[in-house]
Parts: structure tokens; C-alpha cells; sequence
């Protein structure tokens, strides 16, 4: 009895990982730029000793869902999304190169251009800084273009280029801190090919309609394999009462 319990709190421990994942993804559903993670149940035999006739479901990670999120409109100078593949590149706190899609930008106090998350948005020679100025365009090739304050609106300089990058959808991994990044630990080359719409933002992929369906599916799962413990539980308990009345 004691294998059966081992195998169904084994799968109960897995559908709550498979739960946390599935939560996370629904807790970004409105996250601009955000990639739904994806998971899956795999059989994998018991090991141990003697035969290997038990067999647990585990839930394993099997990458994101690549599909692009919806383009909203927002008119807000400092929004860019992405056209078709593509990235932005991103400095993380510990000095790493990181990817996003998420292009709501930010200027810091001072004048660092941000991602939503405050990560410096990087450009052809590192973090970019904004100098102070009445307005701040970004063109479809990432040039950054301002009017310095006190000058005419047809004084127009440029500043820099914000890094945009295709490495390939299958050269990345997700990270802990929620960006991607390269697997082999490398930097990705610019690419030139990579366009920006201004005044827009890409949204979440998460479609929470079929999110909250797996969540309640996983939900009953768990049940089921709560009631196989109290189920083994019970017939040890009969078993042990039929011996003693032997």
C-alpha cells in the first residue's frame, strides 16, 4: 500500500508545479510582451530496486508558446512593439544581456532609457542615456531622435540606436528574471532586419479563457489523487484489522 501512496502523492506534488506554472501565466495575462511557459506530463519509470512496474507522472517544462501578442495602439512616444521575430536587448542588474518584447520604455531621473522592469535598454555602445529634451522619437530601426530643450521642433539630433537582435527562437531560454537570453551564454548580434511600431505595445500571448480550463482540469487531478492516498490508506487500515483478527 505504501507504493501506491508514494506514487499518488508523487503525482500530486507534480500537478501543484504544473499549477504554480499555469498561475504564473495567468498573473501576466496583461504583462506587454510576456511569453506563456508551456509544460507537460512525462512518464517516468520508479528506480529503485527490483522491477521497474511503477511508473509517475512528472511534470516537466518544454518551453514557451512563440506566438506573438496582440498589437495595441497607445500613442505614447516611449511604446515600441516589435514586427514579426525579433528582440530587444536589455542589460540585466548583474551586467548580463538579456531579451524582451516588452516595449514599454521608460527615461529613469537620470536619463537612462528602462524597460517596464528598469533594466537598462541597450544600444550600440551600451546602457542608452536620453539628454534632457522637449520630445523623444523612436524610429522603426530603433534610431533614437530628440529635440534638446529650448531648441525649435525642426532641430532634430540623434542619439542612438537601440539594440534589436533575431538569434532564433530556438538559440534562447527562458530566465528566473523573466527575460530571455542566449543558451550558450553568448551575446546576440544586432540585426538590422528587426523593425519597431511606435506608439504601440505588443500584449501577452495568454489567452486566459483556455488558461483558467487547464487550471480547473489540473484542479480535479489533484483531487483524484488525493482520494487515491485516503483510498490506500483505507484498505492498509482493513488490512491491518484483518490480521489482527487472525
Amino acid at each position: 500500500m505504501d507504493r501506491s501512496v508514494y506514487v499518488a502523492m508523487t503525482g500530486a506534488t507534480q500537478i501543484m508545479r504544473a499549477q504554480a506554472e499555469v498561475a504564473h501565466n495567468l498573473a501576466n495575462a496583461n504583462t506587454a510582451g510576456f511569453k506563456a511557459e508551456l509544460s507537460a506530463f512525462q512518464s517516468l519509470p520508479v528506480q529503485g530496486d527490483g522491477l521497474q512496474t511503477r511508473i509517475n507522472g512528472v511534470a516537466q517544462g518544454t518551453g514557451w508558446d512563440t506566438t506573438a501578442g496582440n498589437q495595441m495602439e497607445t500613442g505614447n512616444d516611449l511604446d515600441v512593439a516589435v514586427q514579426g521575430d525579433g528582440w530587444i536587448a536589455v542589460q540585466t542588474p548583474d551586467g548580463t544581456e538579456g531579451y524582451t518584447r516588452a516595449g514599454n520604455l521608460r527615461i529613469d531621473a537620470d536619463g537612462l532609457l528602462t524597460d517596464a522592469k528598469g533594466n537598462a535598454v541597450l544600444g550600440g555602445g551600451g546602457p542608452i542615456t536620453i539628454p534632457q529634451a522637449s520630445s523623444v522619437k523612436i524610429g522603426a530601426d530603433g534610431t533614437i531622435s530628440v529635440v534638446p530643450l529650448g531648441e525649435s521642433p525642426a532641430t532634430i539630433a540623434t542619439t542612438d540606436r537601440i539594440k534589436l537582435v533575431n538569434p532564433g527562437n530556438d538559440q534562447l531560454a527562458y530566465a528566473p528574471d523573466g527575460l530571455m537570453h542566449m543558451r550558450d551564454g553568448t551575446q546576440a548580434p544586432a540585426d538590422a532586419g528587426v523593425k519597431l511600431v511606435s506608439g504601440a505595445l505588443e500584449g501577452s500571448n495568454v489567452n486566459p479563457s483556455d488558461v483558467l480550463v487547464k487550471m480547473i482540469s489540473l484542479s480535479r487531478e489533484f483531487e483524484m489523487q488525493v482520494r487515491s492516498i485516503k483510498a490506500a490508506d483505507e484498505n492498509a487500515q482493513s488490512a491491518s484489522k484483518l490480521l489482527q483478527v487472525g
